[in-house]
């Protein structure tokens, strides 16, 4: 046993030992630094070159001695890890930022020869069968010299016999495959032959070098692999914060990351054989917890803000918020971050782009919706961000017209004192406008199905698609409704060039664009009303403030003002409640009389609907193609008010499912995709016959049928839009059973509830 002035002289010299480490850690951090670069930079050259034939024992040495360069490197840098570390635990000494910093970047340079070798795996692995078989041949060569030496000896004896039978059992030994077997055999054979001054002594260290390389090589793989393993770092995650914190401030070198987390990787296959947990699987879950977390907080979470940052700063110079002078503040080039590939760890993908792209896009959308009228300032915050960092984000599509194309509600609002001087419209009876509108146009809608010549030939492609619907697949035929909307130009045309079915159509897009009008007076009513009762804690359950003051027996005026609090909260609970409700009140004042037995000509509009698609899609397009003409009179791209109004006539007559039921757009689809399939066939094989106007010919063709194909697909997405706000699920008896059922729970006093109320006017006649 030592005793305690021992004990102090250990204990004294581990600690100068440290302090000699600690000092010298940095300049053997900025040497290996260099040395493993260099041998980077030499393995990448040696192996991309082709192996001469002439110089084949040459190259095949220079692979060798670079390989064992690399695991040398690889076992100094473990052994100088582990080592300081272990004596900065062992002694409860605290670490420098510079140590911590330094050991980082060994580990980091530990992992770049790992990759390394992983990297070029492949080539190495065909190299190490090489190198095996010039490092044996070596060996052979130098054992025959020295069996010779025995042999020309004619004083034979049973030692000299036994080192002649050591010696021709190496040879045998090395002739076939490096296995851990055949050498432990070579090596104890030797430790025979080599007696007796068999070989000389410049022949057995060159021999004992060639065996030991043949060790190495035929264990290169393993050997690197164990010197590179830095599971250790499980005991030292404590300098894993002081490392993001430099990479952060060292954005340039952004890419060790990748090292970094493959080390702390290494930790995961040693915690599965963990055993004081009843499942191995819980120490794994905190540990990726706490490097989550630790990472989040010192490098992701601070580039998010500090991007964050710059972009309001840079979109805001006008105000004079900070001295951004880069010579004397300083600058970091954090785009470098957003170039890195995503970084492994577990079962997940840790993209640093994505990540902080996700951040901005949240931060955008959420502080638009609080301040409508900033989405300028992040609109122009998102495009320095693409052309800064790289960044794609993501526009924030609000709803209500917030952006400057269109009209905007909200605006109208702010400036409602231009609004009714120039415009001399009633806001608050927009509702009621839409309705004396909408009997109008709804009086003329049921002239044109009452029509003989529109009623006759709806009622002849009814009873058309039920005989052959069996044999189309239930789909309705496209040929039949283009054939509708060509043959009723026969009826007569407008001095314009117009059909009646052009103006039909014109009319359920004046519908449609009522109905979008109400939903933008809807958006906006909704929007001043939640402004205004946004202090309300609970709009189910609002307190009477009068009884209140009266329970408490206060004053006149007191109670006076509690009760026009009562009025004024009451007033905007109810305007918020009905905000709701302007389409469903469209429906139901309409839909009795649309559904009457009076109105059954109604009943077939479903069967018009895709004639007047057809029609819509050649009104869309001649409006597109103008926007590229110089009089752009009837230009639009846009006109979504055809769909809006579709969807609002099938709601009143309850037609979803009979519509459905033609499988209208899957027709379309299927006879534009058959015939651009054709074209496209037509194509390859005029290209072989190079006939330039035909070819030509045929490249416009496939680009219109592209053209019609993408309008169909529009107005799809439009209308299934459109009848989101129908509750197109529901069909007319669905709703009247779940209105019946809401009326049972809420405990109405009778049911004659509604033999009170006035029936709707007649609108159709």
């Amino acid at each position: 046993l030592l005793d305690k002035k021992s004990i102090h002289t250990v204990k004294t010299q581990r600690e100068n030992f440290l302090q000699q480490r600690a000092q010298s850690l940095t300049k053997d951090m900025q040497s290996y630094y260099v040395f493993v670069s260099s041998w980077m930079t030499k393995m990448e050259s040696i192996l991309s070159k082709e192996q001469r034939a002439t110089k084949f024992s040459e190259d095949l040495s220079n692979r060798c001695n670079v390989f064992i360069q690399g695991f040398l490197y690889a076992y100094s840098l473990s052994t100088i890890i582990k080592t300081t570390m272990n004596l900065y635990m062992s002694m409860q000494k605290p670490m420098t930022k510079t140590s911590v910093k330094a050991l980082c970047r060994l580990v980091e340079l530990l992992k770049a020869i790992e990759h390394m070798f992983y990297r070029r795996s492949m080539v190495v692995a065909d190299s190490v069968t090489h190198i095996t078989q010039h490092l044996q041949y070596q060996a052979l060569h130098s054992i025959s010299v020295a069996k010779k030496r025995v042999i020309s000896d004619k004083k034979y004896s049973e030692q000299r016999l036994d080192v002649l039978s050591a010696l021709v059992l190496a040879e045998n030994t090395l002739d076939g495959p490096s296995t851990k077997q055949r050498r432990l055999i070579v090596s104890l054979a030797l430790s025979v032959g080599t007696q007796m001054k068999t070989f000389k002594d410049e022949e057995l260290i060159p021999l004992q070098l060639v065996l030991k390389k043949l060790d190495l090589i035929s264990e290169l793989t393993e050997r690197v692999q164990a010197q590179c393993d830095c599971c250790f770092l499980y005991w030292h995650r404590a300098v894993f914060p002081i490392y993001l914190d430099d990479v952060y401030e060292n954005a340039v070198d952004s890419a060790r990351l990748h090292y970094m987390f493959s080390a702390l990787r290494d930790c995961v296959p040693a915690m599965m054989h963990a055993r004081h947990l009843e499942s191995y699987e819980v120490l794994l879950e905190c540990y990726d917890k706490e490097i989550m977390e630790v990472l989040n907080e010192h490098l992701l979470d601070k580039l998010c803000k500090e991007i964050e940052k710059d972009l309001r700063l840079s979109v805001h110079t006008h105000l004079k918020l900070d001295d951004r002078n880069p010579f004397r503040v300083g600058m970091k080039d954090l785009a470098h971050f957003f170039f890195l590939n995503p970084i492994r760890f577990f079962n997940r993908f840790i993209d640093i782009k994505a990540y902080v792209t996700h951040y901005l896009d949240k931060t955008f959308y959420n502080l638009t919706t609080v301040a409508l009228h900033d989405w300028a300032t992040y609109s122009e915050m998102r495009n320095l961000a693409t052309q800064r960092y790289g960044l794609n984000m993501t526009e924030a599509h609000l709803p209500s017209q917030t952006l400057e194309q269109g009209l905007d509600v909200l605006e109208i609002m702010r400036n409602i004192h231009v609004f009714v001087s120039r415009y001399l419209y009633n806001l608050n009876n927009q509702v009621n406008f839409t309705y004396q509108f909408l009997r109008k146009k709804f009086y003329i809608f049921s002239q044109f199905m009452y029509d003989e010549h529109i009623k006759s030939r709806l009622i002849k492609d009814i009873r058309f698609f039920r005989e052959v619907k069996d044999q189309n697949d239930h789909k309705y035929p496209f040929e039949r409704a283009d054939k509708f909307n060509r043959g009723i130009r026969k009826l007569g045309i407008t001095p314009d060039g117009q059909s009646y079915l052009d103006q039909f159509r014109q009319l359920i897009s004046q519908i449609g664009n009522a109905m979008g009008y109400v939903r933008m007076i809807r958006s906006g009513g909704l929007h001043c009303c939640s402004s205004a009762i946004r202090f309300v804690p609970d709009l189910e359950d609002i307190v009477n403030f009068e009884e209140l003051v009266k329970e408490e027996g206060l004053s006149e005026e007191t109670q006076k003002a509690a009760r026009q609090l009562d009025s004024v909260l009451s007033d905007l609970t109810r305007n918020f409640a009905e905000g709701t409700e302007y389409f469903k009140m469209l429906v139901d004042v309409f839909a009795p009389e649309f559904r009457s037995p009076k109105n059954m000509h109604l009943r077939n509009f479903y069967i018009i609907v895709p004639p007047l698609t057809l029609n819509f899609v050649e009104h869309s397009m001649n409006c597109k193609e103008k926007l590229n003409k110089k009089n752009k009179s009837g230009a639009a791209f846009t006109d979504d008010g055809f769909a809006m109004g579709v969807a609002y006539i099938l709601k009143l007559l309850d037609q979803y499912q009979e519509f459905d039921s033609l499988h209208w757009f899957q027709s379309v689809r299927e006879k534009y995709v058959k015939e651009i399939r054709g074209v496209t066939k037509q194509q390859k094989v005029q290209s072989t016959n190079q006939d330039e106007k035909l070819l030509q010919t045929m490249n416009l063709t496939h680009k219109r049928l592209e053209f019609c194909l993408q309008e169909f697909e529009l107005l799809y997405f439009s209308l299934s839009s459109a009848r989101i706000f129908f509750r197109a699920d529901k069909t007319a008896a669905e709703e009247s059973q779940e209105k019946k059922e809401k009326e049972d729970e809420s405990g109405k006093a009778s049911n004659g509830d509604l033999s009170n109320s006035t029936p709707a006017e007649p609108v159709v006649k």
